[in-house]
């Protein structure tokens, strides 16, 4: 059964950017978001798409004191034939579920997901850029609202949809980039909600990044929290490693998040023929197979990026050099993904979704 979505439109609308390529990332809105409202008495209802603004939530909502909040990032891209294609959108809708589960949030019903997505992307269709590397990023989020302190699951919750063209990731071609290994501050442990896509997790990799910064760093690569030993993610990104001719990647041990891109480049990667494997790296594994001449390249993956190469790795005075340009195996993956989700090839593996054109136009 198809999901009907009201929508009002704005009397308001925005000036459109004159430069694609000075769009940057998250610093313009569209015209319009999607909302819908949750409470135990109705569950989700009242889904619907508003010319963008502000929310009104109480002072006393649990997302403003116990980071009651979880959210996602996707991006919709304009194919050579003028369609739309989302990608892989389903897993977006499936995780954004598996992070409700673990911070006591409502689930939101896959196909409402979906079709609050094609809807207001639909409606936005011309804010998507037309450039190459460009995009439409969208941003789903759920909080928990309501009007109770206290340390317990929200009353009321609000599930919100807002859209940023962005702009080329590398407008100057791809730079490997300097990371620093966090061995003294840690984001997440083994049991606690790094598998989940939420703000305190970011929250709480700040000062480490911030520190590696002034330092020249470009971003922080973290360690686990047990035992300050394996590696686990850059920044915002899942990381990846080509030793001995094998792309490397840390296992999902519940610290970190799956990442759809991840999934896609491991995918992709074993298509290609090469072996991958998924399992605990220990920092110091990176060291003796850089000194054997066997680590060759280092990458992050992320909806961002797609692929950032890494061209430094720095670890309690040690570094690891890997050149200044992005090597041949994150090269094949980024052409092949980027290629995929711009329409420019063919997609053999059905992870794109056209976005169809419904009544809000």
């Amino acid at each position: 059964m198809a999901i009907s979505i009201p929508v009002t439109r704005t009397t308001s609308p925005k000036a459109k950017y004159s430069d694609e390529r000075s769009l940057g990332f998250g610093n313009v809105f569209t015209d319009h978001m999607f909302i819908a409202n949750h409470d135990p008495e109705r569950g989700w209802h009242d889904a619907r798409i508003v010319p963008y603004g502000p929310l009104a939530i109480d002072p006393a909502s649990p997302v403003l004191h116990y980071a009651a909040e979880i959210f996602e990032g996707m991006k919709a891209y304009r194919h050579p034939n003028d369609e739309i294609g989302l990608f892989r959108p389903e897993q977006n809708a499936a995780r954004m579920n598996r992070s409700a589960e673990r911070m006591c949030l409502p689930p939101i019903d896959v196909e409402l997901q979906l079709a609050a997505i094609e809807a207001l992307v639909d409606l936005e269709r011309d804010w998507v850029p037309r450039s190459e590397g460009t995009s439409l990023y969208l941003r789903p989020t759920l909080i928990g609202d309501g009007s109770r302190l206290g340390v317990s699951t929200a009353q009321r919750h609000i599930y919100f949809i807002i859209c940023s063209p962005s702009g080329m990731y590398y407008p100057n071609g791809i730079k490997p980039v300097r990371i620093h290994i966090e061995d003294q501050y840690v984001r997440t442990v083994r049991g606690g909600t790094g598998m989940a896509k939420t703000g305190g997790n970011y929250a709480a990799s700040l000062l480490a990044s911030t520190l590696a910064g002034k330092h020249g760093y470009d971003q922080v690569l973290w360690l686990d929290g047990r035992e300050n030993r394996y590696i686990e993610e850059v920044g915002a990104m899942n990381t990846m490693f080509v030793i001995d001719g094998v792309l490397v990647t840390p296992a999902l041990t519940g610290g970190i998040l799956e990442g759809i891109t991840r999934m896609s480049v491991l995918e992709l990667a074993k298509g290609f023929g090469i072996p991958v494997e998924e399992r605990l790296i220990p920092v110091e594994e990176l060291f003796s197979a850089y000194e054997a001449g066997a680590l060759t390249e280092a990458f992050g993956t992320g909806t961002a990026a797609i692929i950032s190469p890494i061209g430094e790795l720095n670890y309690k005075e040690k570094s690891i050099e890997l050149g200044t340009e992005i090597g041949p195996v994150a090269r094949r993956i980024y052409d092949a993904l980027t290629g995929i989700q711009s329409g420019k090839l063919p997609d053999t593996r059905g992870w794109t979704r056209i976005v169809p054109r419904l009544a809000t136009q």
